[in-house]
């Protein structure tokens, strides 16, 4: 069984397509080991000096939905495959105010969670110390600077796909089999960047 790790921040439209092809790949029994781990796409924009997203989350709104699934990913992990994605859909399929707690809330109890729970778990505040800490780790260790990135090992590498599985098993399955290949087994490629979008 492969092992590695995916970072994720809801906001990201890359994310999302990433993520979709992984869960799709996933619940169609893709014999994976997956860490999930959290990252701030505002933490790099904060200027040196200044406080940290984790030092003044009232000020951040937009971390909301992901301390929301670092909750429901470390106390209801049974659960976590179906909020992650609902979670994305919210945002880009939907189109809806992720920031705001009770629209988060909403997601959260249509995935048959106890939202109110998931609220308290943030207010009481590890979630946010849990999002610093995998954030910081993902910097500092191996120069993370974006969602998603896949690790393995000491390896970080940052993937942009275009398009999303879209209940496609098999292309799901295919495409992340490739992204994994290119991460765990060929550490010589050190970059590969189409230079236009595809028409």
């Amino acid at each position: 069984m492969v092992a590695f790790a995916v970072t994720w921040d809801y906001r990201c439209p890359f994310a999302r397509n990433a993520h979709d092809h992984l869960l799709t790949a996933l619940e169609a029994g893709a014999d994976w080991d997956v860490e999930f781990r959290a990252f701030s796409l505002d933490q790099p924009h904060i200027e040196a000096g200044q406080p940290s997203v984790w030092d003044e989350p009232e000020k951040y709104p937009g971390m909301v939905v992901n301390y929301a699934g670092i909750v429901v990913r470390d106390r209801q992990p049974e659960k976590f495959l179906a909020v992650h994605r609902a979670l994305f859909e919210a945002r880009h399929a939907h189109s809806l105010d992720t920031r705001k707690r009770e629209v988060v809330s909403e997601v959260l109890a249509g995935c048959g969670v106890d939202a109110a729970a998931v609220m308290a778990e943030i207010d009481d505040g590890w979630p946010v110390e849990v999002a610093r800490k995998e954030h910081t780790a993902g910097v500092d260790q191996l120069e993370v600077f974006g969602v998603p990135t896949f690790i393995h090992g000491d390896r970080a590498v940052f993937v942009r796909l275009l398009d999303r599985a879209d209940g496609d098993a098999a292309k799901a399955t295919s495409t992340m089999n490739r992204i994994v290949d290119m991460v765990t087994g060929w550490p010589e490629l050190n970059e590969f960047k189409a230079t236009q979008l595809p028409v």
